[in-house]
């Protein structure tokens, strides 16, 4: 028998995938606990337009990604510390703060998670800080650290 996946099943597929397999466990496994469907016409007629309206979607969210990075290349975000002694900075500046600062100073919002920073930034100046925007789309962002 012919079952489209739902979800993932280990030894299967992945969701979406279209699997033969016997009768018995089609109906006593995977549609008793919803892990997949019967593939007859109408079924599989909804799974392509899933699958066009989801690259449809994937398309328009690489487009929406690439036109935020070129928004973001021309800001500059400016992060204020207090100097310690011999004028270095007295604390450091990790993407939690730059999702802040972003936020206050331009209305962005920016998931910390997506900012690229592999250690904060623990001294004055300018910081290229590269933002995951997308798999394919990756946004540099200027972080300006100045004394207050």
């Amino acid at each position: 028998m012919k079952v489209i996946l739902l979800e993932d099943v280990k030894t299967l597929g992945r969701s979406g995938d279209v699997v033969d397999v016997s009768d018995g466990y089609a109906k006593n496994f995977i549609f008793k606990k919803k892990l997949g469907i019967a593939a007859d016409a109408k079924n599989m007629n909804d799974l392509k337009l899933k699958k066009a309206n989801d690259e449809k979607m994937a398309a328009e969210n690489l487009a929406a990604s690439k036109e935020f990075s070129k928004e973001l290349e021309n800001k500059t975000i400016v992060v204020r510390l207090k100097a310690g002694e011999g004028g270095k900075p007295f604390g450091s500046v990790s993407s939690k703060e730059i999702a802040a600062e972003a936020k206050d100073q331009f209305g962005l919002d920016l998931d910390k998670k997506k900012i690229v920073l592999p250690e904060p930034i623990k001294a004055f100046g300018e910081f290229e800080v590269p933002i995951k925007l997308h798999p394919q789309v990756t946004a540099k962002l200027t972080v300006k650290v100045e004394e207050s």
